[in-house]
């Protein structure tokens, strides 16, 4: 697929208002993507996990309009939230081109979170992936003439072979609202940016098409909410970062081939050498930061000290728990299923005295985007 077939080339402007409902989740990449071309085009490969509980759920409701300029409101958690607007505003410009009936219609977007905003658990990416998926909803409503291959679409089986071109082009208008948010859209394993080991592309994330092991099936994520408050420089700023930084070619050849790597992991089983390339990503995205100009250091005191106490309790335990962490302090604890019951019981006894407010998410891997 190319950008061209994602512009939409006729459409029916006589339906008059609607409505579309869309939960979407966040996700969590083993192969960190950081740093970015134009067009919100990767500089390398990830993957990452779909998480079940940690969503977005967005309600668009469309109605005529007159005029030539894009109408919109916003409301968050139930009250009207102005300051998200410029960046609906940079969205919608930048997929006018995919979606030309955006200017025919006044849309009030009605989201709320599972979890909480600007914490370090990707809410853009869900956010994103929300509004493109009921934007895509309302395309297919909106559609005539349609290709065969759009033709076959249905967001009533998300998740099925037929639904291809809805998912992908869903996936590529998050992208370009949110890079991370074009992970969203599927689950479980899904892969964003061309790379030599999976099949993928730089302009949508799509499901991993390698082998995956039993030991890999439901995998669990603890999500230890050090600081909840917003982060100290946003993701964006975080991947300007990367042009002209002194260690971003061999940042990008380091994930390429922790690409290969993680591909035969999943196959394989093999949790002790997931650890490894999970935990190595994590400390790489962090370390990036500390060595760009400006620096930054993202982790807090008890991000360190969780890491810490993770690493001693594997130590004592043979545990395969490990840790990942997004552009924030948060820490995401990652395990098998067959080892919660131990994991949790170590959560609760060791780990809790570091969250804020003793504040804790218990989720897992899950499916994708549901509508609602």
């Amino acid at each position: 697929m190319t950008e061209q077939d994602f512009i939409l080339k006729s459409y029916n402007s006589n339906i008059k208002e609607g409505f579309v409902k869309w939960s979407s989740p966040s996700n969590i990449a083993l192969v960190k993507y950081w740093g970015k071309r134009e067009h919100q085009i990767p500089e390398n490969p990830s993957i990452s996990f779909t998480l079940s509980d940690c969503k977005t759920l967005t309600e668009v409701t469309y109605t005529k309009k007159e005029g030539t300029d894009f109408s919109f409101d916003i409301y968050f958690e139930g009250e009207k939230n102005e300051a998200f607007k410029p960046k609906i505003q940079t969205f919608f410009e930048r997929i006018e081109v995919y979606m030309p009936f955006l200017k025919d219609y006044h849309f009030k977007i009605e989201t709320s979170n599972t979890f909480p905003h600007s914490s370090g658990i990707a809410s853009s990416a869900s956010g994103m992936s929300a509004i493109a998926l009921c934007l895509m909803s309302i395309e297919l409503e909106l559609a005539v003439n349609l290709t065969a291959t759009e033709l076959s679409v249905s967001e009533e089986k998300p998740h099925s072979k037929q639904n291809t071109y809805f998912n992908q082009k869903a996936s590529f208008l998050a992208r370009l609202g949110s890079g991370s948010a074009c992970r969203s859209i599927e689950g479980e394993l899904v892969v964003w940016g061309k790379n030599e080991s999976t099949k993928s592309s730089d302009l949508f994330g799509v499901k991993f098409d390698g082998e995956v092991h039993n030991n890999f099936k439901d995998y669990q994520d603890a999500i230890l909410l050090v600081d909840k408050g917003e982060k100290q420089v946003s993701s964006s700023v975080g991947h300007k970062l990367m042009y002209g930084h002194p260690f971003a070619k061999e940042r990008f050849a380091q994930a390429h081939n922790n690409m290969a790597k993680i591909k035969d992991i999943l196959a394989t089983g093999d949790l002790k050498a997931f650890v490894k390339i999970v935990e190595s990503e994590a400390l790489t995205l962090h370390a990036m930061m500390m060595t760009s100009m400006p620096y930054f250091i993202l982790m807090k005191p008890n991000t360190l000290e969780i890491i810490n106490k993770i690493w001693a309790f594997r130590a004592a335990t043979n545990s395969n728990i490990c840790f990942t962490l997004d552009a924030g302090a948060n820490v995401h604890v990652l395990f098998p299923k067959t080892e919660k019951a131990q994991v949790y019981e170590f959560i609760k006894n060791e780990l809790v005295a570091y969250c804020q407010n003793g504040h804790y998410i218990c989720d897992s891997v899950g499916k994708g985007a549901k509508r609602l």
